[in-house]
């Protein structure tokens, strides 16, 4: 399964297979159950994490109590509160396991120090986070751009794998909806 990171590195650059178990010694491997959480707010943020198998979820629990859920990571996507990270600060947010999932683990001062004995490695999360940041910007203009039901459907096309994988009030919660509203939405579109 730890293969699935070293795929994913040379999809974006090139790197030699016999290193790769170097790198992998800078990274844990571990195993979440359904709804673990693993980053709590208000502790500082240390980890960066890629999903082998599963889901992850980041939120934060806004002023009235209710839970907004502000990103996912599915199979070989990265997560965590980068703004956090970088600057060695307490997060606001939560990450937590949606199913059974599969993770690598890697520690600011580990991913520091892996970025130094392989150079290259800098390549390939520049690619990471520009990618990541241009998704977060098309976020932010599709809600200024497509009423509420074009977002759950363009979501719904462009992510599948999600519709199927996540609870349907996580997914509202991810768009700005209510449960009750894409309950509603899916239902027109049914009939």
């Amino acid at each position: 399964m730890t293969k699935q990171l070293y795929k994913h590195i040379n999809q974006f650059i090139a790197f030699e297979e016999e290193h790769f178990s170097k790198v992998l010694s800078y990274f844990d491997q571990k195993e979440l159950s359904k709804k673990e959480i693993i980053m709590k707010a208000g502790e500082l943020c240390n980890y960066n994490y890629f999903v082998l198998e599963g889901c992850l979820h980041m939120y934060y629990i806004n002023d009235k109590g209710i839970e907004k859920t502000v990103q996912f990571a599915i199979k070989n996507w990265w997560l965590s509160d980068y703004l956090a990270l970088y600057n060695r600060q307490k997060t606001d947010f939560y990450i937590q396991a949606v199913q059974n999932t599969h993770i690598l683990s890697i520690d600011y001062e580990n991913q520091n120090e892996l970025l130094i004995k392989f150079p290259s490695l800098e390549g390939y999360f520049r690619n990471i986070y520009q990618i990541a940041y241009g998704a977060s910007i098309m976020r932010v203009k599709k809600h200024f751009d497509y009423s509420k039901e074009e977002i759950f459907f363009r979501f719904s096309e462009e992510f599948p794998e999600f519709i199927q994988q996540v609870p349907q009030y996580l997914i509202a919660s991810f768009l700005g909806l209510t449960p009750e509203y894409v309950s509603e939405i899916r239902r027109k579109k049914r009939s």
